[in-house]
């Protein structure tokens, strides 16, 4: 692989600063994550943005979450056809060999990926459609519910709310999977939806009974 190269200074100096002080004040606890194995009560699904920092919004330390990123936090429904399927294999992961309690779909504010889908449903966006985009093709999973924002003249509001509709359909699509049904029906698992204000610091949960986010 002539392609990779050394790390970057910066990223050489951190390292060296977190081993000598980060892990050098917690051996002991590293040692016992690594012999021990990991036993999260929970699994994150969460947006790949740089500014969504899961654990420090729960204060969470390693291995209490087993954390899947993509692009808007959004999840394929089930589609066993032999294919490379990550978000579907890292779900499948935690329900199954890590037996998690809590499923998580976390949402978020100012989301590229959703402001992607709603450039690309009225065409404003024509390199997502083409057949070779990654993301428009991702996208696609959210693109049916561009319907319920299309009207909608204010753009903060709109993205707002299909940046909530994209965790309300990986909820969806989380039930087509059906070891996650299963676990769900007979009291086993959890599954819930969130979505963050990233300069407020809000963190809102989907209410199914009123179906409507309310505030934590």
């Amino acid at each position: 692989m002539d392609q990779a190269k050394p790390l970057p200074g910066y990223l050489v100096q951190r390292y060296h600063g977190w081993k000598a002080t980060g892990y050098t004040d917690n051996k002991a606890w590293y040692r016992q994550l690594a012999k021990g194995g990991q036993h999260p009560r929970a699994m994150v699904i969460s947006c790949c943005d740089s500014r969504v920092h899961v654990t420090s919004i729960f204060g969470a330390d390693q291995g209490e979450f087993f954390i899947h990123r993509n692009i808007a936090n959004l999840v394929p429904p089930y589609q066993p056809d032999g294919d490379h399927h990550g978000t579907s294999a890292a779900v499948e992961y935690a329900v199954t060999m890590l037996n998690v309690s809590h499923l998580i779909v976390l949402g978020h504010s100012n989301c590229g990926g959703v402001q992607g889908c709603i450039d690309m449903c009225p065409g404003k966006a024509p390199e997502l459609e083409e057949e070779s985009s990654f993301i428009g093709r991702w996208m696609d999973i959210l693109k049916p519910s561009y319907g319920i924002v299309a009207a909608e003249n204010d753009p903060h509001v709109q993205a707002q709310t299909l940046e909530k509709q994209s965790v309300l359909v990986s909820l969806q699509n989380l039930m087509s999977f059906p070891f996650i049904k299963a676990r769900v029906d007979d009291g086993l698992l959890t599954l819930h939806g969130l979505w963050t204000d990233i300069g407020e610091g809000g963190l809102e949960f989907f209410h199914a009974g009123d179906q409507v986010f309310r505030p934590v």
